[in-house]
């Protein structure tokens, strides 16, 4: 039987596509997380080899992450640098906003503020490189900081009340400057650390050996104890 020439022929159905399986979907991306991420490197990466010395590639692969996000998160280097420094001072203030010495006698509470001083720099051995390099570029960048003065230590308040509570209590000296006791603090905290290898070297003698390092915490709490207490003794006319 002939087929009518005037009725369109059917279109033969097209073939069946293999269905393709259902795409995941992809990962939400953490603003926060990735910039927390290049902070931690380049934390690491300063600390270890100082502004100059650090390299952006080297950030962007221990964060797993690339220039474009530093550029988007930090602007440039320079600004990657800044916000390293103002992180780690940042920690330092938190901390020392936590602690509370107003309860307890002068000459305790005096000591304990020195402790927490002398352990976070033991506990945070990045913050020492990372002072020092700044320090040897005359805070060039840590100028540029807005958030600088913002994070002053609340520390030298704490010290200055500690230091007129116990005058008044008559077991401190009269005079004492609450900054120059804060500087002398970090110093008994910082240089012995800071210039540990140089010094282990020239005398033969490991400075960071956890028992000298007990040690010289058990001198340097005797030697602020001595300078702050009252002395009863009249100075020889």
């Amino acid at each position: 039987m002939r087929s009518d020439p005037k009725k369109p022929a059917r279109a033969r159905p097209a073939p069946l596509s293999p269905k393709r399986p259902a795409s995941k979907p992809s990962a939400k991306r953490d603003p926060d997380a990735t910039r927390q991420r290049i902070l931690q490197a380049a934390i690491h990466e300063f600390s270890l080899k100082g502004y100059g010395g650090a390299r952006v590639d080297a950030i962007c692969k221990r964060a797993r992450s690339n220039p474009r996000m530093i550029y988007h998160y930090f602007e440039d280097k320079d600004g990657l640098y800044v916000s390293v420094l103002e992180h780690v001072l940042g920690e330092l203030r938190q901390a020392e906003l936590k602690l509370e010495v107003d309860h307890v006698a002068p000459v305790t509470g005096m000591l304990e503020l020195f402790a927490f001083i002398h352990a976070h720099f033991g506990a945070h051995p990045e913050l020492i490189p990372l002072l020092s390099g700044e320090n040897l570029l005359r805070a060039r960048f840590l100028r540029r900081s807005s958030k600088a003065p913002i994070v002053a230590s609340p520390l030298i308040e704490l010290i200055a009340r500690l230091l007129e509570r116990g005058v008044k209590e008559g077991v401190f000296r009269s005079g004492i400057d609450p900054l120059q006791l804060y500087v002398t603090m970090v110093a008994l905290s910082y240089f012995h650390r800071s210039n540990a290898h140089t010094l282990s070297v020239l005398f033969r003698t490991d400075l960071l050996d956890a028992a000298w390092q007990a040690e010289q915490k058990r001198n340097a709490d005797q030697m602020l104890a001595r300078f702050l207490e009252r002395s009863t003794l009249r100075p020889a006319e």
